[in-house]
């Protein structure tokens, strides 16, 4: 009996991420396993009815993990992105000395947020998706029409067949996703990686508008020592420097993983003599 995991629960950040990532590595297994039955299958008899009726368990496993994926960006989205937005928002509201409520501003603000995070993991998905299916269509195409054609002279059927899943096997390998700019990615760290960016928006989204609300408009930013502002090799430092809001707004963190966080800065030019 296959195990389901249980809703997600919004909370920390990296446990959130952890559980995301798992979720799905255990999604994509699935999907492994089931292309070595498929490539074992293959190598026996490519034609035969269980030959063919492995192939469709394994095109049933690109929908389960379609939406594997789906669900826990919708859980992602509904549970965890609305309880950042708030725990930023409200930790702007105590250093503002004013409160946080949950208006059309932020409501919208989360809405906009919420449909591009969704958006995002599903692109990302799409690769993985796009290779597991480009098997699919290689291994049926072959079990057609390659066999007959390779088991002519001296070599056997028995023999074509096993060539044929060994270079199916070399030739789309599960063991990464493979993007069109070649870059080569677990799907546990993407899914990880993708979940943190989201969380870390999310939770600077609710500062800088409950900032913005406020009619502050300067913050100071919190990061790595190390961290530069557009992107992490940047030599323009951000840690501890003040920044419009409309700037933070823009680049809410500057790489994967990033852990840039905002305070509030009504007094802009006391922070900058600091």
């Amino acid at each position: 009996m296959r195990y389901e995991w249980p809703p997600l629960v919004p909370g920390d950040p990296d446990e959130v991420a952890r559980r995301v990532a798992a979720v799905l590595e255990e999604a994509w297994r699935r999907l492994a396993s089931k292309q070595r039955e498929v490539i074992i299958r293959f190598a026996e008899h490519p034609r035969a009815p269980y030959t063919v009726a492995t192939l469709e368990e394994f095109k049933q496993a690109i929908g389960d993990f379609r939406r594997r994926v789906d669900r826990e960006a919708q859980q992602f989205v509904q549970r965890q992105l609305p309880h950042l937005y708030e725990e930023g928002g409200q930790k702007a509201a105590e250093a503002l000395g004013v409160t946080f409520t949950w208006t059309t501003f932020h409501r919208d603000a989360l809405q906009s947020l919420a449909a591009d995070s969704y958006a995002d993991f599903l692109r990302r998905s799409q690769e993985a998706e796009r290779m597991a299916t480009q098997f699919y269509r290689a291994a049926r195409e072959a079990a057609r029409r390659e066999v007959p054609l390779l088991a002519a002279g001296n070599m056997t059927a028995k023999q074509a067949a096993k060539n044929l899943a060994d270079r199916l096997a070399a030739k789309h390998k599960l063991m990464h996703v493979i993007y069109r700019n070649g870059a080569r990615v677990p799907v546990r760290a993407w899914a990880e990686s993708a979940t943190l960016a989201k969380s870390a928006v999310a939770y600077n989204a609710g500062t800088l508008n409950r900032t913005r609300q406020a009619g502050v408009a300067t913050v100071e930013v919190f990061d790595g020592l190390d961290c530069g502002w557009a992107s992490h090799q940047d030599p323009d430092k951000a840690n501890r420097t003040v920044r419009s809001v409309e700037e933070a707004a823009e680049w809410p963190i500057s790489h994967p993983r990033c852990r840039r966080s905002f305070g509030p800065a009504p007094d802009s030019a006391a922070l900058a003599e600091r």
